[in-house]
This record gives C-alpha cells, sequence and structure tokens, in this order.
C-alpha cells in the first residue's frame, strides 16, 4: 500500500473506523504490558463518536491525559501510548500520526494556555476493551475550540462549528475566551470579522 493510500484511508475514518481503531490501541496496550491509559480527545474524533456531527477524519487528538481524576499536560504523550498507536497504524494503514497531541503541543497549547471553566466536569466518558479510557469533551467546549480554530485556519472548523448551532450565549463565551489565548489586534479583528458573516453581529459588537 502506498503512503497516499495509507493517507486516503486515514482522512475516511468514520465512527466504525474510530471504534476499530482504539478498541486495537487498548489491546495493543495490553499486549505491551503497559498499564490502562486515559486520554481526554477534542476535535473531528470528538464529534463524531459522540454523535454530534456525521463526518469522517483523519486523527484523533489528545488534548490531555488523565490520572487519578486529574487532568495532565499529554505532551509528551508516554511512550506506552506512542507505541501502541504506531502499531495500530500499521496493523490498519493509517497515518503515522493519526493519534496525536497536536492540540496541546508546545507552550501555544490549548491544554497549556488553559481550558474552559468546567471542561473537566462535562467530558463524557468511554472504555474501549480494559486498557484505554477516553474522555470526549463536550459539546459546549467544542463550540469553544471550533471558534478558536476557525479563527485561525476556517475550512472545516467553520462548518463544524455551524453544525454545532451555538446560540448567542455561548459563542459570545467562546469568543471571550479565545481572546485570552490570542490577545492580538488582528486575532480580534477577524474574529469579530467572522461572527459577523456567520450571523452573530450583535455578539461582535459586543466584543
Amino acid at each position: 500500500m502506498t503512503t497516499r493510500d495509507n493517507r486516503l484511508r486515514a482522512e475516511n475514518l468514520n465512527n466504525r473506523g474510530l471504534d476499530r481503531a482504539l478498541e486495537l490501541l487498548s489491546i495493543r496496550l495490553k499486549q505491551n504490558g503497559a498499564k490502562p491509559v486515559e486520554i481526554v480527545v477534542c476535535g473531528g474524533s470528538a464529534l463524531i463518536l459522540t454523535g454530534l456531527v456525521p463526518r469522517v477524519t483523519k486523527d484523533v487528538d489528545v488534548l490531555a491525559l488523565s490520572k487519578d481524576g486529574h487532568l495532565l499536560s499529554p505532551d509528551p504523550l508516554p511512550e506506552s501510548i506512542v507505541r501502541a498507536a504506531k502499531e495500530v497504524a500499521e496493523d490498519l494503514g493509517l497515518i503515522h500520526n493519526w493519534l496525536n497531541n497536536g492540540p496541546s503541543r508546545g507552550e501555544g497549547g490549548l491544554f497549556q494556555m488553559g481550558l474552559p471553566e468546567g471542561c473537566e466536569e462535562r467530558l463524557l466518558s468511554r472504555a474501549f476493551g480494559d486498557h484505554l479510557t477516553v474522555h470526549f469533551i463536550d459539546r459546549y467546549d467544542q463550540v469553544y475550540f471550533k471558534l478558536y480554530a476557525a479563527v485561525d485556519r476556517g475550512g472545516y472548523h467553520v462548518e463544524d462549528l455551524l453544525a454545532l448551532s451555538p446560540d448567542l450565549d455561548e459563542i459570545e463565551a467562546a469568543a471571550r475566551w479565545a481572546m485570552t489565548h490570542d490577545v492580538s489586534e488582528g486575532f480580534a479583528l477577524i474574529l469579530k470579522e467572522m461572527l459577523r458573516s456567520l450571523g452573530y453581529e450583535t455578539v461582535a459588537n459586543r466584543l
């Protein structure tokens, strides 16, 4: 199978494909003698597996790790997870970084900069076998992250945001949170322009 074929398969992970990959990740962790792992997931895979947005994705975004009821930085990912994920990629023909800590990598990561208040209490948990528990972020927090990403990168993030149908209070809270993560004047201008284009002019005028 070529690299291009691998990429095409990974970009089309749907609900069933994600289930399979995460269940196999649990199996690989157990086979490798690793301790059970808990991860917090955001992005497209969380949208899909919680039934919020019916689409496909190419990867699983790890927002944080969880241990003994506390959230921890996923940067770097534990070697046990990296090893098991690499094996799953080889087993299923996925891209090498199908499981990644992109959202919370480096000083400017979401976890490092601060999650929305109450995010941890809203997590939706699901066990994949006996060696992997995934905590998915709630719809409310998806609105925050998707608005932030939409201003920064546009594209499918805007589509996801609209699919979540945030009300005025939700979009304003998300906008104010985003402005604490990027305090530049340029970000604020783009944010307000985007809100107006999406029908949230009253919110834009209050910022």
